[in-house]
Order: C-alpha cells, then sequence, then structure tokens
C-alpha cells in the first residue's frame, strides 16, 4: 500500500519536532491511559518507545481503532478510545478508524461466556451508519489527511481459503486457549467454536491491512491488538505500538457501563436526559469521568462533589451538543407533558399521541414501527409497548426523531 501525505500535515510534524516542547506536549498522551506496549524503562529505541518514535517520525503515524457495529448505539465508555484518536489526529497524525464490518459478523468474543449472535451483513450496514453519526462531534472529519474510514470486508472478504491457512498457522491451539474468555469457557466446558478463533486473526491482519503504526484498545483488547504486531511482522511491517485505555465504570458505581445494565449515557440520548445522569454519577468515580471523558486539567476541578458532578454535566453536554443546549437545560426549557391527562394502562403509541408528539396513535404506531421512537434514548420496537402505571414513566424523556422531545412528569 502506498500512502501520500498532504504537505500541510508533513509540515504540521516538522514544526513540532524539538523534543523538550514534544515531552511537555505528552500529557496528552499519557492522560487516562492503562498501558502502552511494548514500553521498556528508559527505553531510547524507537521500535520499544512509542514516546521516541513520535519525536523521529519523519511523517504522521497511523493509528487504528477498529469499532465493531453489532449495535446501534454508542455509549461514553465507548468514546474513550475514539477520544484518544481525536488526540493523535490533533498532534498532525493520521486517524483510521475501522468499521468491523466483517468481524462484526462474527463478533469479537472477549468476555464472552457463550458464542454470540452472528449478525446478518443488513443489521450491520444499518449499525455503521449510525456510528459514523455519532462519532462525528467527537473526530475531525474535516482537515485533509486527518482521517482515513475504512471497512474490513474491503481485505477480509477477498482471503482465499490458502491465505486463512497462512493465518492459522502463526497460531497454536495453545496461545488462542490463552485468551481469557476462551479459557474460562474451556474450563467450564462450554463450546468455542473454530470460527471465534479467527477473529483475534481478524482483526490482526486488520493492522497489516492499514499499516498501523499503533492500535487503540480498551484493556481486555490487550490480546487482539498483540495478534496484530505478530501478524506484521509475519508479513515484514514494522509491529505496532498497542495502547490500552480503562473500560469505563457505569453510573451505578460498581459495573462496566453496558446498554444491557442500564448503567450507561448514550451519545444519541437527549441532552437534558445526558445532563441528567452525569449529575448521579457517584463520587468516587468522577475524577475517572474528568480524566477520560474531557480535557479540563484535573488540578482545577472544584472540590465539592456536587459542583463537580454539575461540572461534569455541563461539559459533556456541551461537547456533543453545544452551549446553547446547556443553557436550555439550566433554563428548564425542555417541553414538559402531565401523565395525570393518560388513563392507565395506556400504550406507548397513545401516549405519543396525547403528548402531541403524533396526531393519532395511528401515526404514533408507524413511528414505532419506522424506529423513529425512543425512551431515554432507547429506540422502541415494539409497536404494542404499554405501561401498566404512569409511575413507570415519570421523569423520563420521549423522543420522536431527531429533534421533537417531551419530559413526562406526573
Amino acid at each position: 500500500m502506498t500512502i501520500t501525505y498532504p504537505t500541510s500535515i508533513l509540515q504540521s510534524i516538522e514544526n513540532s519536532q524539538d523534543s523538550n516542547s514534544m515531552v511537555q506536549n505528552f500529557s496528552w498522551l499519557r492522560r487516562g491511559i492503562v498501558e502502552i506496549f511494548p514500553q521498556p524503562a528508559d527505553s531510547e529505541t524507537e521500535s520499544e518507545s512509542l514516546e521516541k518514535r513520535l519525536i523521529t517520525t519523519d511523517r504522521p503515524l497511523r493509528i487504528k481503532l477498529g469499532i465493531d457495529p453489532t449495535g446501534a448505539d454508542i455509549h461514553l465508555g465507548h468514546s474513550i478510545p475514539v477520544r484518544k484518536l481525536r488526540a493523535f489526529q490533533d498532534a498532525g497524525h493520521t486517524a483510521v478508524l475501522i468499521i468491523g464490518d466483517f468481524t462484526a459478523r462474527i463478533g469479537d468474543p472477549t468476555g464472552k461466556s457463550d458464542v454470540r449472535r452472528q449478525l446478518t451483513q443488513q443489521e450491520v450496514e444499518a449499525n455503521a451508519q449510525t456510528y459514523l453519526e455519532q462519532v462525528r462531534p467527537i473526530l475531525d472529519f474535516d482537515t485533509p489527511g486527518r482521517l482515513e474510514v475504512r471497512y474490513n470486508s474491503q481485505w477480509l472478504s477477498k482471503l482465499d481459503l490458502g491465505k486463512i491457512l497462512e493465518l492459522l498457522s502463526t497460531m497454536t491451539v495453545g496461545q488462542m486457549l490463552a485468551k481469557e474468555g476462551f479459557a474460562e469457557r474451556y474450563k467450564k466446558e462450554n463450546p468455542i467454536f473454530l470460527h471465534e478463533f479467527l477473529y483475534p486473526l481478524m482483526q490482526g491482519f486488520d493492522s497489516v491491512a492499514v499499516e498501523a503504526d499503533v492500535e487503540l484498545g480498551g484493556t481486555d483488547q490487550k490480546f487482539n491488538i498483540a495478534v496484530g504486531r505478530d501478524l506484521q511482522r509475519h508479513f515484514g511491517q514494522k509491529p505496532q505500538f498497542g495502547l490500552l485505555l480503562p473500560l469505563l465504570i457505569g453510573t451505578d458505581g460498581e459495573q462496566k457501563m453496558s446498554k444491557s445494565l442500564g448503567n450507561y449515557v448514550g451519545l444519541r440520548e437527549h441532552p437534558s436526559q445526558k445532563y441528567q445522569k452525569l449529575q448521579g454519577v457517584p463520587d468516587h468515580l468522577l475524577e475517572d469521568y474528568f480524566e477520560l471523558l474531557t480535557d479540563l486539567p484535573l488540578e482545577t476541578l472544584p472540590e465539592n462533589p456536587r459542583d463537580r458532578q454539575k461540572l461534569l454535566a455541563q461539559e459533556i453536554v456541551r461537547q456533543y451538543h453545544g452551549q446553547e443546549a446547556v443553557n436550555n437545560i439550566e433554563a428548564g426549557d425542555l417541553p414538559e407533558f402531565s401523565l395525570s391527562k393518560v388513563e392507565f394502562p395506556a400504550k406507548l403509541s397513545q401516549v405519543l399521541n396525547l403528548t402531541g408528539l403524533c396526531k393519532s396513535g395511528g401515526e404514533g404506531k408507524r413511528k414505532i414501527q419506522e424506529g423513529g421512537v425512543r425512551l431515554d434514548g432507547d429506540r422502541i420496537t415494539d409497536v404494542d409497548t404499554s405501561f401498566e402505571t404512569a409511575s413507570q414513566l415519570y421523569g423520563r424523556v420521549l423522543q420522536l426523531g431527531k429533534n421533537k422531545f417531551v419530559r413526562l412528569v406526573e
């Protein structure tokens, strides 16, 4: 693969080669990271030190982040490596965002106690489009040379049996079973399917295909990133660095942020819903949230936890929706609808009609079927969704399309 870099990008790198200024500016690199590997202590060798590589490079480095579109929504936990990718863009490097439209059809087995359901191509394509929309506020899509969006089906779908056998020959079954999720499943005698062994190899081959210099990922991705390093060596490339970031604890303060656990803040949620959830982040997590989700200097944070919660909510809403959204929330501008006007039990389609978001219950059903209705950011697709009591809806935000919202109150 031949890569041509715009003169403006090369110039930006050349202008920042002074080692003292680069060392001072490495705070953007170190912020929030758990590990950079390989990174032997006090190493001055370019191949062993990412910081040395950043100082000595004569071209923008290629920074890889892969996202498998296995669902429709991204939450703040997913945004952490995307924000680090943006930091590399701002430092003059090239972000290579890989949409795993091929690997998503297998699903990453990392951390899973059972085989994942294989998605259809149509499901993956629909999810991929929403992912790009959601990361747009974070990444620089406009500056030439700063971003490549690649789909790994472009190369993985073209692998013939000979190439697949070559990939398989680079690892042993023992090495695969050393992967945490596989080891646990093997010990418990839960089935491990052969196609799952291909996942780390395919993710690793992505690094070969895009000639990655650095790969970003959560701490659960170390095995897969290391496989990428091994495959790059196998194919005669310089091995990438791995940069690992923490998995965000959810708003419950206990478990990893997850939509299935309900402890998440979705990027597509209404600004007021984000604001409300973030004001409830437990005190002991506030500094982590600021470090991983904002660029604010940690030493300037307020001492009072309530002030910290408010500042966190303001800053994250501002990032994704602008200062006007913050002002509107704090001025109480979100329309409200009293559920005392609804006779329960009631279907969601009826509530849509009574709130004025839809002109009739029939229109409400159509909008639900079309996927245009959300409750607290979660898409509702069952036209028979109903609620026994008003208390099930108190304080929740009902959304129609992108721009119509109402808060449901007593």
